[in-house]
């Protein structure tokens, strides 16, 4: 097990060694760890070498601000110039929420920034003030998801969530337009493991479990859409929201043909004070969470639960007794420390 404040500094200095300003790297650190202490571990620690992959190639910018396009009383448009996707997001999130308390509501959307990460732990910045937030978050120069009758990738999964105050968790719903992600395909990949259900389609279209068929056959296939070949229809749509929000409103999208990996990102925050009040929103929105709660299950073993459940529960374990990680994570971490000669504190050595 690994303490979260030790795994913040180790994360924090090797950001810093790498060449990240101070506070760029702070914010990261603690939002990878936020993430693998919610239980995501896709998106926590994990993705640490490829950031520094980028920042040694230049393609995750290291230092700056983002370029304001404009800024009109409680919306704006930025430009992220590819720097970290997570402190570029958090920033976002910063500016509006006292634009949000006063007006109610607040909108940025953000164009080339680099990766955002987990959405969710993101999230949390914002309703731990009592916010309601969306963030919708797409990538135009990915290609993992074919539109719904089409077989050849054009979109990224494009994932989206809002998160709100509850009682006893808040909810944070994070999911994405198609079934399954990029991250979790690698990961299927990496153990040499099929998914157990057809969540993917080959390059004829064909649903398959098999997850090499995303980047590694030619030609390449592609993710399923939420609804599958059923009603892969309304994973679509959700697509085209996300499309819309996060590259049409940005002036910045797949017509550009951009060739690096990064992200654009529509934020939303919502201040309940400014429309039925607080304690109205909690009122109703937990009556809603306790008869969700407390509806019969199909399995007694499996009782309903929310999204931000699951979340909570690991984040108070991860506060309580630290995170463990697989062997191939903390290997592939404690192989960046050598390369960056950052020492691994005892309390963090496996």
């Amino acid at each position: 097990m690994h303490n979260i404040a030790t795994l913040e500094r180790f994360a924090r200095e090797l950001f810093a060694a790498a060449g990240m300003d101070a506070d760029k790297a702070g914010t990261m650190a603690e939002l990878l760890v936020l993430t693998d202490a919610l239980g995501r571990r896709t998106h926590g620690l994990a993705m640490l070498p490829l950031y520094l992959a980028e920042l040694a190639k230049g393609t995750m910018t290291k230092s700056g601000e983002p370029e304001v396009i404009s800024e009109r009383g409680v919306v704006a448009l930025w430009d992220g110039r590819y720097l970290p996707g997570q402190w570029m997001i958090a920033r976002a999130i910063d500016w509006a929420l006292p634009r949000a308390a006063e007006q109610g509501i607040a909108a940025v959307t953000v164009r080339r920034s680099h990766h955002i990460g987990c959405l969710a732990a993101l999230c949390l910045r914002a309703v731990d003030k009592g916010f309601v937030v969306f963030i919708a978050n797409s990538d135009p120069a990915g290609a993992r998801v074919a539109p719904y009758g089409g077989c050849e990738a054009l979109f990224t999964p494009d994932p989206f969530a809002i998160g709100y105050p509850g009682t006893p968790n808040p909810v944070l719903v994070d999911i994405c337009a198609s079934i399954t992600t990029t991250s979790m395909t690698r990961q299927k990949v990496a153990e040499g493991t099929p998914f157990d259900q057809p969540w993917l389609l080959d390059h004829e279209g064909k649903p398959t479990t098999d997850p090499r068929v995303l980047e590694h056959s030619t030609p390449r296939g592609s993710l399923q859409l939420i609804g599958g070949t059923d009603h892969g229809h309304k994973g679509f749509g959700l697509a085209l929201m996300v499309e819309a929000l996060s590259q049409g409103l940005a002036g910045h999208g797949r017509a550009d043909a951009p060739k690096r990996w990064g992200g654009n990102t529509f934020v939303q925050l919502i201040d309940p004070a400014l429309f039925a009040g607080r304690d109205e929103f909690a009122r109703l929105m937990d009556h809603f969470a306790d008869r969700c709660r407390a509806n019969k299950p199909i399995d007694a073993a499996q009782p309903v639960r929310l999204p931000g459940d699951s979340a909570a529960r690991h984040l108070a374990s991860a506060r309580e007794n630290g995170i463990a990680y697989d062997d191939a994570t903390w290997s592939a971490l404690a192989a960046c420390a050598r390369e960056h000669a950052i020492e691994l504190a005892e309390e963090t050595a496996r």
